[in-house]
């Protein structure tokens, strides 16, 4: 390692999804000059370093599922004795459903400061090219592996209004649409996004049955990121007069102003304010 930095700290790293040129010019700064520069796959990262052509200028480290926690303590100490340390994975951002969110919450537990090189989501990619609604979602990583956990998961998000972003791996993929299509519906809007940003990248965009269907007769390859659209949401029913006025009241009688009960009723049964004031006043 170089010389101590004025302060430690630990930059998180955005790398590209599979394309080179999405690279950041931070990207390239930080890799160029970090002291210790901790990444998920060395070998991904000596790649990368070539095809940006750039020299990785401080050492470098693995930081992968399996060495976390023991290395996590030595890039800790690292960082207190006043060198920069980033992290970087194989693609996208540390932390999410990649290594790094240890490594964060450590450093912050004692004092030291965490920055971020913002970069590529495969989470944020997908919605967006998705063509499903992106201005509420849920992020779910990776399912259950084993077949009743996975299902049991999917039947507590059917009934999710969000639209869902997934990650699964190919040879899961199959299984999991399947009961994807059998817990929330086979005609479930979806979109299956393969290969974000490469060469060979493939945006299906189907309902779950149908997903399901072409998993089962093809041979599905490479990193897949799965977006489903939310629950439909279902109004509930409109009740007559006799009952909007009845419910007002009983807001009323247990306490709420006048004013306050009829923005209460027309928010629980989805009916315009104004609407219900007509109503309990006529």
């Amino acid at each position: 390692m170089g010389e101590k930095s004025e302060a430690g700290r630990l930059i998180l790293l955005g790398a590209p999804l599979g394309n080179p040129a999405d690279a950041s010019a931070r990207l390239r700064e930080v890799l160029s000059t970090a002291d210790v520069v901790a990444a998920e796959d060395t070998r991904r990262l000596t790649r990368l370093a070539r095809d940006l052509d750039i020299t990785v200028g401080g050492r470098i480290v693995s930081y992968f599922e399996g060495n976390e926690e023991r290395r996590t303590p030595e890039l800790v100490e690292v960082i207190l004795s006043g060198y920069v340390v980033a992290l970087v994975t194989d693609g996208g951002m540390p932390s999410v459903s990649d290594p790094g969110y240890r490594l964060v919450r450590a450093a912050l537990d004692v004092g030291a400061p965490v920055t971020v090189a913002p970069g590529p989501s495969a989470v944020t990619t997908a919605l967006a090219v998705s063509g499903l609604p992106c201005d509420r979602f849920c992020f779910e990583g990776f399912l259950p592996r084993t077949p009743g956990a996975r299902r049991t998961r999917l039947r507590a998000l059917a009934a999710e209004e969000r639209t869902l972003v997934f990650f699964e791996a190919p040879h899961r993929i199959g299984a999991a649409l399947t009961d994807l299509a059998d817990t929330f519906g086979a005609d479930r809007p979806a979109a299956l996004c393969r290969e974000l940003t490469k060469t060979y990248e493939e945006v299906l965009r189907r309902p779950l049955g149908e997903l399901a269907r072409w998993a089962a007769e093809g041979d599905p390859r490479g990193e897949i990121t799965l977006v489903v659209a939310g629950a439909p949401v279902i109004a509930p029913e409109r009740p007559d007069d006799d009952t909007l006025r009845a419910a007002v009241a009983e807001r009323e009688a247990a306490g709420r102003s006048r004013r306050d009960a009829i923005t209460d009723v027309a928010i629980e049964y989805a009916l315009r304010r104004r609407d219900v004031y007509t109503i309990v006043h006529s």
